[in-house]
């Protein structure tokens, strides 16, 4: 995707998630176009000054963020080059529920998604998480980051989440309501909270304190996904442009065990860990 084809905008302007779903159709249209945001700006790495940014032992994070507590209703991912800090591509998808009843799924969506006014759009466009992972690994072929033949590994790349919950939780969860098997390249991960704590010394608790403290500004809407990925991607720009080196923090065995990398951790009080 060329991204510098693409309609300029504004930060002010909210992202177009038919866009983000690869399914707008009004692209030739001026008033959409200028009422929405159809490129990432924020993630423009112009301004940056690379000299105390330091080599990092993988090519390329994927940066991930989750919605939906019960189900996943949200899968965002932005694939982020790690030596020029480029956005390299992004793929997007909502998803819909298969162990609820359609009744409480509509319920759970609205309530959920109704008070941000993106529940028409999921309703729409949603599809099972099997779709969604089938067409997930198809987008990481095509970048040549992932192959059925490298024993379901990443190609030189590892996933970026806020917190240990989306991959140590939340996708093995789902992998079992959809009958599937849990793929190695989600077994690993790197937790950007306890990155943060380690290299900058100081706790932030989630995307939004760490913007905080590094004197950002939050952009876009908190809790759609596609929109905080693009926020813990800015922080991921931030740490590696001050010098730090990311390292996986967190993997699972293949018995299901939790092991943990980083002595010095984020843990919530109301939980074990986050």
């Amino acid at each position: 995707m060329d991204f510098k084809t693409l309609a300029q905008s504004t930060i002010s302007r909210p992202l177009c998630l038919y866009f983000t779903l690869g399914c707008c159709t009004k692209m030739e249209d001026q008033s959409h176009l200028k009422m929405f945001n159809h490129s990432f700006p924020e993630l423009d790495t112009k301004r940056f000054d690379l000299k105390h940014a330091k080599t990092q032992q993988f090519d390329f994070f994927l940066v991930l963020d989750l919605e939906g507590k019960v189900e996943i209703l949200e899968f965002p991912v932005l694939m982020i080059d790690a030596k020029t800090l480029k956005l390299v591509d992004f793929f997007h998808r909502f998803v819909r529920p298969t162990g609820m009843s359609k009744e409480y799924t509509n319920q759970y969506v609205d309530g959920k998604y109704g008070k941000l006014g993106v529940n028409g759009i999921w309703h729409e466009t949603a599809i099972p998480f099997k779709e969604v992972i089938q067409q997930f690994e198809d987008w990481l072929a095509t970048h040549r980051r992932w192959a059925k033949e490298s024993k379901g590994y990443l190609n030189k790349g590892a996933f970026i989440t806020c917190g240990n919950w989306d991959i140590k939780t939340k996708i093995p969860e789902q992998y079992v309501v959809a009958g599937m098997k849990l793929p190695p390249y989600f077994m690993e991960w790197i937790n950007l909270k306890d990155i943060y704590l380690n290299f900058y010394n100081r706790e932030a608790t989630g995307m939004v304190p760490m913007l905080s403290q590094l004197k950002m500004q939050v952009l876009g809407t908190h809790h759609v996904g596609i929109d905080d990925t693009r926020n813990i991607a800015r922080v991921l720009q931030r740490l590696i442009v001050d010098g730090a080196v990311l390292q996986l923090t967190g993997w699972k065995t293949m018995n299901g065990k939790v092991e943990y990398l980083f002595n010095n951790r984020i843990k919530l009080k109301h939980q074990k860990d986050n």
